[in-house]
């Protein structure tokens, strides 16, 4: 299962961006859906989650702010930032808890999209 992220770039403190990240492959189902980030020389941290049910979950710095939801039929999963600011400039990743159908069963694991930039100027 690969993850592909999109929706990255560079806008002006207050503006907005959409993430979007789309997940194929043998899916056979997927669990957790979420967005993190990392800034240059900082841990990467998670930015929100959402579950299978729709239950989300954000870090305290963007509540308010981003949004995100996911399409269970497209397997799909969005972030809306509002309102950006200089330090919500980092590359973003979304990930997914995913059941993958193979030859020999399902397997359970976290996969990874490859990260987008996101760029605020002050």
């Amino acid at each position: 299962v690969q993850l592909q992220a999109s929706g990255g770039g560079l806008v002006q403190t207050g503006g907005s961006l959409r993430l979007s990240c789309a997940a194929s492959g043998s899916i056979f189902s997927i669990n957790g859906m979420g967005w993190y980030r990392q800034a240059p020389g900082k841990q990467r941290e998670l930015v929100a989650h959402i579950a299978s049910g729709g239950t989300t979950n954000y870090a305290d710095s963007v509540k308010g702010r981003f949004t995100i939801s996911r399409d269970n039929a497209k397997n799909t999963v969005h972030v809306q930032m509002n309102n950006l600011k200089p330090e919500d400039k980092a590359v973003y990743y979304c990930n997914a808890d995913v059941t993958e159908a193979t030859g020999i069963g399902r397997v359970r694991f976290v996969s990874w999209g490859q990260g987008t930039q996101v760029t605020v100027s002050s």
